[in-house]
């Protein structure tokens, strides 16, 4: 037949039959939906949403109809009714379905909360039959629809029990939709879904999954382990009041014309009250917090603590509970977990994985067990010794070589060329590479391609670097001079720096200078966060072997208070001293001495305060509280110069100490990072469900939002222009 003798009704049939052919490739090839695809595809459906409804009333009829038929279903059958020979009904989210044949198929029925998933089979002879129709229901069941399926249990393949063998083996009987996964939403294997869409982030990625799950069964131990020692959980308010206990606040307008709630940055002050309350020994909480401060990948604007606080305690009483508590979970997640790679992404982070899900079903997953740590005490260091060899109050006792102060050596003519201070100080790292120089200082140009402006525009000056190299005039530390290169290099007549003068081919050498101080303050000098950026850098291009292990240590003996910077993020307490309080201003001095520099020298104070610290990252802080209000007033009053009206915002606490409180101290352990270390990634947005981003939004619901008029004037708000506000966007 000629094209021209085509009949109308050929030419449609045979366009149908293209455009069925089309479809199914377009889904037998899934599609990968990009992020700005769905964040168009969300706001069409936003805005189509909006407009007002053309659907005819057959159609609302018909949509009304199918939701009843999914409001009642049948009930699931208990896990222990899966016995070969018996009827069951399972719940869970339809996999995609596996076509053996034109005649059989199988999918996977997978319930959130189960470990394994059901096996469906689904097979029919004569068409027509029943089974063929329920061939058909399935077929044209949507992946990824939570369905109800009830269907005779069947002998699985292989050998060993229902348990052994991981899955169970069910003959589809029926299968009910609940509700249609929709067919627009595009998903294939290694999907990346944007943050807008955190419920897909969440359902389509394992690690994600198991990270969850792994949080939320450390807080169950936890609570088990802290209740089995002694301690009882108390809730503290979330709505309290604005206080200057050191960072910036939330708050909460009420409808009570010039009155506010602050969201507690701590309940810092409640466990206080409660240990002057006499009704826990001990107490606990998973207590949320509230911080307006400057975001990064270990901090959110809201987070949860694992607070701790103890009547009739000391700082070590406490820190020798945490550490217990710390070594029984390591030892409980080595019998409970093993880490796998996650094969699905593109980094180097890890999944934990229950070891009974491995033997159901995942025994062939490459998985390496948790990292042990020693019965022996955790090493103690104090803030002074952390800051002058590590360059950090938070060292990452991992990192090969520590830092020497190198000043005394070195000739001015060198010193003036990498800063512009009068008599600084110089400080010296070596960072030994498998490599060669030329291969170090391909590294070297990389690294500094790429430093974090905090560390390349250094105002006190650049970092100066050299590599050794024995084929160059004074193996390429030229530039030091022969007088401070001999002295470098000659470790009898410097022993404190034996450890940095035993130099190798392609050795890199950073100098830092700094401001000279009688004392350290902050939590990192320039050098120390170089350092750290170096070593994640060489880690990442392999010129480092990676190490898994957990190197615990508490820094103590940190400063009492901290000097006031003029570009303070942190508004402090409020006082007009100078300085703040570094850890809150509850914090107890560390020794009589402490106690007589109060009057004194406040600055060079020491409290009884103490950080503890795994790989460079703080787990958590906490003090000695001072318990005697007359001490505390004091302290607020005299040392901070707090004015009266800052006093008085303390005046519950205050009232609740001198009514014989006993001495106390506490300890509050950041869970996000907590669990995000012991999964083996570096965001505490991989571990919280619905995590705020880089700039305090929770893009998935899109807060905060913004104040409508109507709430303006209901909570007795104004804006202020533009023109009068400095940073505000309310015109953008």
């Amino acid at each position: 037949m000629t094209t021209a003798a085509v009949s109308r009704r050929g030419v449609q049939t045979l366009m149908a039959s293209r455009s069925q052919v089309c479809r199914r490739s377009m889904r037998a090839v899934p599609r990968q939906i990009s992020c700005r695809q769905f964040s168009l595809s969300s706001k069409r459906l936003a805005k189509e949403g909006s407009k007002k409804s053309k659907v005819s009333p057959e159609d609302k009829a018909k949509l009304w109809d199918e939701y009843k038929q999914s409001f009642h279903f049948t009930p699931a059958s208990p896990p222990d009714s899966l016995r070969v020979g018996g009827t069951v009904t399972v719940h869970g989210f339809l996999g995609k379905r596996r076509d053996i044949s034109a005649k059989a198929a199988f999918v996977d029925v997978v319930h959130p909360g189960q470990s394994r998933p059901v096996q469906v089979r689904s097979a029919w002879e004569v068409e027509g039959s029943p089974e063929h129709e329920l061939h058909l229901q399935l077929k044209a069941a949507n992946s990824y629809s939570p369905v109800a399926v009830t269907g005779l249990v069947e002998e699985a393949p292989g050998e060993g029990t229902l348990e052994e063998k991981g899955n169970a083996l069910l003959r589809l009987g029926s299968i009910q939709v609940l509700n249609a996964f929709p067919r627009d939403i595009i998903v294939s294997k290694g999907v990346q879904f944007p943050a807008t869409a955190r419920h897909l982030q969440m359902r389509f990625s394992e690690a994600l999954q198991r990270r969850l799950a792994f949080r939320s069964d450390v807080a169950s131990w936890s609570r088990k382990q802290l209740t089995s020692a002694g301690f009882r959980e108390f809730e503290t308010p979330v709505l309290f009041k604005s206080t200057p206990e050191g960072a910036r606040e939330f708050i909460v307008p009420t409808r009570r014309r010039g009155f506010a709630y602050a969201l507690p940055q701590s309940p810092q002050q409640f466990k206080q009250i409660l240990m002057a309350s006499g009704v826990a020994g001990g107490y606990f909480q998973f207590a949320r917090c509230f911080r307006d401060e400057d975001l990064r990948a270990d901090r959110q604007p809201e987070f949860t603590q694992l607070d701790l606080e103890m009547s009739f305690a000391t700082g070590e009483d406490v820190m020798q509970a945490v550490e217990r508590y710390t070594k029984e979970l390591f030892a409980y997640l080595g019998e409970t977990y093993r880490l796998a790679k996650n094969t699905a992404g593109d980094d180097n982070k890890t999944i934990p994985i229950p070891i009974e899900a491995l033997s159901k079903g995942k025994g062939t997953l490459s998985t390496r067990p948790y990292a042990t740590i020693s019965d022996e005490p955790f090493q103690r260091m104090v803030y002074d010794e952390a800051m002058a060899k590590y360059g950090s109050d938070k060292p990452d006792l991992r990192i090969p070589g520590e830092i020497h102060r190198v000043d005394h050596i070195l000739p001015s003519s060198f010193t003036s060329m990498i800063t512009s201070l009068e008599d600084p100080v110089v400080d010296a790292w070596r960072l030994r590479l498998d490599g060669s120089p030329s291969e170090s200082r391909k590294f070297v140009q990389r690294l500094f391609d790429s430093l974090p402006p905090a560390i390349g525009k250094n105002p006190d000056g650049m970092p100066a670097v050299m590599i050794y190299d024995s084929s160059k005039p004074l193996c390429g530390l030229a530039p030091l001079g022969h007088e401070a290169f001999g002295e470098l290099t000659d470790a009898d007549e410097h022993p404190e720096l034996a450890n940095l003068s035993d130099f190798e081919d392609g050795d890199v050498l950073l100098l830092q200078a700094r401001k000279r101080e009688p004392f350290f303050s902050g939590g990192s000098t320039a050098l120390g966060l170089l350092r750290l950026e170096a070593y994640r850098a060489a880690i990442e291009e392999e010129l480092l072997p990676y190490d898994d292990t957990f190197r615990f240590l508490w820094v103590v003996g940190f400063p009492m208070f901290t000097p006031t910077e003029a570009d303070a993020a942190d508004p402090g307490q409020g006082g007009h001293a100078g300085f703040s309080a570094t850890h809150h201003p509850f914090t107890a001095p560390l020794t009589e001495q402490d106690f007589e520099l109060l009057t004194t020298d406040p600055l060079r104070a020491k409290a009884d305060h103490y950080d503890l610290v795994v790989n460079g990252v703080e787990l958590g802080g906490g003090s000695r509280r001072i318990h005697v209000a007359a001490v505390q007033e004091a302290v607020m009053r005299d040392i901070l110069k707090m004015d009266d009206a800052g006093v008085a915002q303390f005046g519950h606490l205050l009232e609740a100490l001198r009514a014989g409180c006993p001495p106390h101290a506490g300890f509050a352990l950041g869970f996000d990072r907590l669990v995000a270390v012991l999964s083996g990634t570096g965001s505490v947005r991989d571990v919280i469900a619905f995590p705020k981003s880089m700039k305090g939004e929770d893009q998935s619901v899109k807060s905060p939002g913004r104040l409508t008029p109507a709430q303006l004037e209901t909570y007795h708000l104004a804006l202020r222009s533009a023109k009068t506000s400095q940073g505000d966007d309310t015109k953008k």
